[in-house]
């Protein structure tokens, strides 16, 4: 951030960020020195972290162009959203269709004072302050009982966000819960880092030095392995290709696929369908 621009209320500039270090692989401008500070060490080990961050919003695009498009989704709860980019949930949806409800969840003042000001004068999108960790108050919020029908198909997305919760804050657990009330037709799209083992092992022992640093600095981050991330889908209907790196979802066609490095390996994504 400039030093003209005002800090928003709640925000610690001496502590990193897990929605700035992220905007600041994406080449957004609301970071601090300390979120800037993570992210280079963590790019002395993965270079192409922004190329990473860069497939993840392509990959989110893809996902809600085809939730909206092809399959009629027409709501969406956005856990985990992060700072406002270029190509926001409810952007992507509106060229698709004008009435899709979206809901944006994220527990950083941040987020929470951008997101207001970007979503001032919209009528169907509005940004929510509340803790993944406690996924109930996501669902009871007023803003979501208010705007969500759970009796009609709701499209779920957890993006980067899982892998910032701890073993014993039981991820699996969270997913279920915000799975739970959702009718059949709905989906959930998720991304995460992952250990990909003995598969690539110079990236492995990548991924696990990241995890350190991020442990070290952010206090959070997992890189977990292809059959744990799996387990986050429930028994919900994995969709092709399946869990795969993220630019393998469904690419466009023509569109240009960054190079096999470690970080293409280390963070993948897919969608389910909930059938009943």
């Amino acid at each position: 951030m400039t030093s003209e621009q005002p800090i928003p209320s709640g925000v610690d500039k001496s502590r990193p960020s897990v929605a700035r270090v992220y905007d600041y692989m994406l080449g957004g401008k609301d970071n601090f020195a300390i979120d800037r500070e993570v992210a280079v060490r963590a790019l002395k080990i993965t270079p192409d972290g922004p190329a990473a961050a860069q497939a993840n919003r392509a990959f989110l695009r893809r996902v809600v162009r085809y939730l909206v498009a092809d399959v009629g989704i027409r709501q969406f709860i956005d856990v985990g959203s992060g700072l406002p980019t270029q190509g926001n949930v409810h952007e992507i949806a509106a060229r698709h269709a004008p009435d899709v409800r979206v809901i944006y969840v994220d527990i950083d003042p941040m987020v929470l004072a951008h997101g207001r000001a970007l979503l001032d004068n919209a009528t169907t999108a509005t940004v929510i302050q509340a803790d993944v960790k406690r996924p109930q108050d996501i669902l009871g919020h007023p803003d979501v009982v208010a705007r969500i029908d759970f009796t009609r198909p709701v499209g779920l997305l957890l993006f980067g966000i899982l892998h910032h919760l701890a073993d014993d804050e039981d991820p699996a657990a969270v997913a279920a819960t915000l799975r739970a009330p959702l009718a059949p037709g709905s989906h959930l799209a998720l991304s995460h880092f992952r250990d990909p083992g003995d598969e690539h092992p110079i990236a492995s022992a990548k991924a696990r030095a990241i995890e350190r640093i991020f442990n070290q600095t952010l206090g959070t981050g997992r890189w977990r392995t292809q059959d744990e991330i799996l387990a986050f889908f429930g028994d919900t209907e994995l969709l092709d290709p399946g869990l795969v790196p993220l630019a393998e979802w469904r690419p466009d066609p023509g569109e240009k696929r960054p190079d096999q490095s470690d970080t293409y390996h280390t963070f993948v994504g897919g969608l389910s369908r909930l059938t009943g």
